[in-house]
């Protein structure tokens, strides 16, 4: 009998990838399809970076590095701390981990025992509640609307806490609504938490520095949240480095510790001459992150005025990261002939096989009303495919 495990079959593929192989397979067919499902920055990896990693390759860089990372890797984001957020960490606090994905999973992994819950705010993250799945605990989803600009309140994180929660998940700036908590937004949710004995926050800051609203605010900063804070982060969104696969977890030690014990186990150490380029991004100059930051700013500038101008779409403005999440449910219902509108998937399929751009549903991000489109692309891209949107839409009655 061809029988997956239960873990698997708990889990559901991810939406942004489907989408995203649907368009690939769309375009390998000759069609011309605009990609705003996948959250990855269209620059390339800037030159030092490169060549950073071109030396490792000469250096022979090339055997297996330590489980939680190179030393010097270490160092340097323990400096990247200290400097851009005032956070004061030892190397011991630090693990490398191929990617911000999998450094994400570690710490759930790690901290979260069978049937224990998780606080996870909607909009969220596709992968959030299916890692809490795997991990065996329970996804508690706390709905941040499109009326409180997708963020949770101290209020419902205090009535969503019960004596079984283990771990709130919190995104900022986030994926896949943009939205970005400030200082005081934090300092309100912390009180909360610190509350609450054995409840840890995993803060995912892998846009950080694509923040439109100045400097970016890490719940880690409070008193005493440092010790029940797990941030995350990495290089492939502010650097353009998402092949280089390089995340890390800063945290106390003990979690560390057990993330290293886990990673021992099933990856070990990532990628050394990725090290080498990750160590070279947070060590060496960061116009290139400004220049970047800059570019995504202005392209969502473009994409909000754009999208305002399509009826039946309502749009808030993105704070930062580079996706916008638009409410399109004034569209449940409507047909193009034979084709009916139901839901957020088929709204985007719609947009996909009719439309020719690549969107994903707010069915995948626990918010049915919204789609994502992420506009890490060019301005040429952004400007036709908001085109091929309004026009598509209009044939909707």
């Amino acid at each position: 009998m061809n029988k997956l495990s239960n873990r698997l079959n708990r889990l559901a593929p991810s939406a942004t990838l489907a989408m995203s192989q649907k368009s690939a397979e769309m375009k390998a067919q000759g069609i011309d399809v605009i990609n705003m499902s996948v959250g990855e920055p269209d620059f390339n990896t800037p030159d030092h970076i490169k060549a950073a990693a071109k030396k490792a390759v000469d250096d022979n860089w090339s055997r297996y590095s330590p489980v939680p990372g190179y030393a010097d890797l270490r160092e340097a984001i323990v400096a990247k701390l200290k400097n851009e957020n005032g956070l004061d960490y030892t190397t011991d606090e630090i693990i490398v981990s191929n990617g911000a994905k999998q450094s994400v999973c570690n710490a759930v992994m790690a901290l979260v025992d069978d049937g224990e819950e998780v606080i996870i705010p909607t909009p969220y993250w596709v992968s959030y509640p299916q890692m809490v799945l795997l991990a065996g605990g329970e996804p508690v989803f706390v709905n941040a609307g499109f009326e409180q600009n997708f963020k949770i309140t101290p209020e419902q994180l205090e009535k969503a806490i019960t004596s079984k929660t283990r771990m709130l998940i919190l995104c900022s700036p986030s994926n896949p609504t943009g939205s970005v908590y400030s200082k005081e937004e934090l300092k309100s949710l912390a009180e909360i938490i610190l509350k609450h004995e054995n409840l840890y926050v995993l803060a995912d800051e892998i846009y950080e520095h694509i923040n439109y609203i100045g400097h970016h605010a890490s719940i880690a900063q409070f008193p005493g949240m440092k010790e029940r804070t797990i941030i995350i982060n990495g290089v492939s969104k502010a650097y353009a480095m998402t092949g280089w696969r390089i995340g890390f977890i800063a945290a106390p030690e003990w979690i560390v510790k057990g993330c290293n014990k886990l990673q021992g186990q099933y990856t070990s150490g990532p990628c050394s001459v990725s090290q080498k380029a990750a160590e070279a991004a947070f060590a060496g100059p960061q116009q290139c992150v400004e220049d970047m930051r800059q570019a995504f700013e202005r392209r969502k500038n473009l994409i909000v005025k754009l999208a305002k101008e399509i009826p039946g779409l309502e749009v808030n403005d993105p704070q930062g990261a580079f996706y916008l999440f638009p409410k399109c449910s004034s569209y449940f219902g409507k047909k193009d002939g034979d084709r009916v509108i139901n839901n957020s998937t088929d709204f985007a399929m719609y947009l996909l096989e009719v439309g020719h751009v690549a969107t994903v549903g707010g069915d995948a991000f626990g918010s049915p009303e919204c789609f994502r489109m992420s506009y890490a692309t060019s301005d040429e891209n952004i400007v036709e495919s908001m085109k091929r949107i309004k026009e598509t839409l209009a044939r909707l009655k």
